[in-house]
């Protein structure tokens, strides 16, 4: 029996849907994979990279509170986002650069 993503704390029904989009769908699958390779399966998958959300799916394995990241501990990690990041291949095939430019700044709907 598998257990939904969403019983570990900081993570709700978006979270989970979005990572079953990317193909993950149960708790035991997140924990296995650990915070970095699942949140590179969810931007591979087309979400959005966004710091908090990768800092919360942190603390959420971690058991602590999404708001317990702090200091010196968040610099890290958000090098480690940064990192994650500019190793995504961009999702915006088949859109202009104009379109592209729109889309990041949330005017347009996502291509998928």
């Amino acid at each position: 029996m598998s257990t939904p993503i969403s019983s570990i704390r900081n993570l709700g029904p978006a979270m989970e849907a979005a990572f079953e989009k990317a193909g993950i769908t149960s708790a035991e699958e997140l924990r296995t994979l650990g915070a970095d390779a699942a949140y590179t399966r969810l931007l591979n998958s087309g979400v959005r990279p966004h710091f908090i959300g990768y800092y919360v799916l942190h603390m959420a394995l971690q058991g602590r509170p999404w708001n317990d990241c702090k200091g010196k501990e968040k610099q890290e990690l958000r090098k480690a986002f940064d990192a994650l990041k500019a190793a995504t291949p961009p999702k915006d095939k088949g859109r202009s650069q104009m379109e592209a430019a729109l889309d990041a700044i949330g005017v347009i709907e996502r291509k998928v």
